[in-house]
């Protein structure tokens, strides 16, 4: 028994994949029409400054390019993956989000984040606290959600402060737009289970997705969430696809670069892998930015000591019967809400063949 309570939802995430193959606006803008016509359910958008690693890659404003995705699409749900509140103050966001809803006609997704050194670090916004922040920022934007010039908001934060504040545009999602939180620590898995209407990680094994999702569930218990909130809940997961004839020969190709995107502490944890030694995952994930390559270099070398077969449970590789046992693993596991990064040369095609050959059987089966 699938643990999907609600419709089993498919999306397309614009992230590091329409990134690194440069496509441009109108091409991004046909494939997520595509993705409206033949059924996906959402799309999302990335939010990175740069990437500078990838020189060639084209990098834009999220929050601009869903509006201008809102104007061609009708049916898809649009949000962030993910967008932070520590380079824009959270009233910022909770206006970028009000006004996507608007266009949108009630389709809007936050999906947010504490941050990432890599987007801070070269531009010296400081990078302190952010879990601690990011508890208060949900927080002021829900509470800018309900504002009005008759009813007026404050807040007092350690990090943020409202006096007599108000946003002009209510949205039109009700109660509002869903906030879907990326998280993967004790500490912000439990800011999810009590802050959050989602759940949207990357980088996860069925194993760890199913340790995490129970973690949010704990919490939800624990901050009296209501069984409609509960029952609404998204747990998302932003997963890799990767279309290919010989699913042995592309895993081959691209089994490195799996290993160093789950090349995290949780992973090594639920897999019973001892923690590799000499690598200081704190600094890692304080200090590390896109710009540095010693830290690429780094772990790189310490994440190929990740067995293949927990790798390749995390990436759907080969045919769409080759990649439908991975998806119905992460079904198993509590995913409701798959967020899809297709990679390879042919964006559109695999945009078609996912909806075409997969979604159906994957359909059918949350219904049993």
């Amino acid at each position: 028994m699938y643990l999907t309570q609600n419709k089993l939802k498919f999306g397309i995430q614009n992230g590091l994949n329409v990134a690194r193959a440069g496509y441009t606006e109108d091409q991004i803008l046909t494939a997520c029409m595509l993705a409206d016509k033949t059924g996906y359910d959402s799309i999302f958008y990335m939010d990175h400054t740069n990437v500078p690693q990838w020189k060639n890659a084209t990098v834009l404003d999220p929050w601009v390019m869903l509006s201008a995705i809102a104007a061609v699409t009708n049916n898809v749900e649009l949000g962030t993956c993910v967008t932070d509140a520590i380079r824009r103050h959270p009233s910022n966001i909770a206006l970028a989000a009000i006004t996507l809803d608007r266009i949108s006609k009630g389709r809007a997704i936050l999906g947010i984040g504490a941050g990432e050194a890599q987007n801070l670090k070269e531009f010296c916004i400081p990078f302190e606290k952010p879990v601690s922040k990011w508890e208060e920022q949900i927080e002021v934007i829900h509470t800018l959600y309900d504002s009005t010039p008759d009813n007026t908001v404050d807040y007092t934060g350690k990090y943020y402060q409202l006096e007599g504040a108000c946003l002009q545009a209510p949205p039109i999602r009700k109660p509002r737009p869903p906030t879907y939180m990326a998280s993967g620590g004790k500490r912000t898995l439990e800011l999810t289970g009590k802050l959050g209407d989602g759940w949207l990680p990357i980088g996860y094994t069925p194993e760890l997705f199913e340790d995490h999702a129970g973690q949010i569930n704990a919490s939800m218990d624990k901050h009296n969430r209501t069984q409609e909130e509960k029952d609404n809940f998204q747990y998302a997961l932003d997963i890799d696809v990767y279309f290919s004839e010989d699913a042995e020969e592309s895993w081959a190709k691209m089994k490195e670069a799996v290993k160093v995107s789950l090349f995290k502490p949780e992973v090594l944890r639920v897999h019973g892998l001892k923690e590799i030694e000499g690598f200081d995952f704190v600094k890692y994930f304080t200090e590390y930015s896109m710009s540095d390559q010693s830290w690429i270099v780094k772990m790189r070398e310490a994440a190929t000591k990740i067995p293949d077969k927990v790798a390749r449970s995390s990436t759907a590789v080969g045919t769409p019967e080759d990649i439908i046992p991975t998806f119905e693993r992460f079904m198993d596991a509590g995913v409701n809400h798959f967020v899809i990064r297709f990679w390879g040369k042919n964006y559109f095609g695999s945009i078609d063949k996912f909806a075409s050959h997969v979604m159906p059987v994957l359909r059918e089966k949350a219904k049993h």
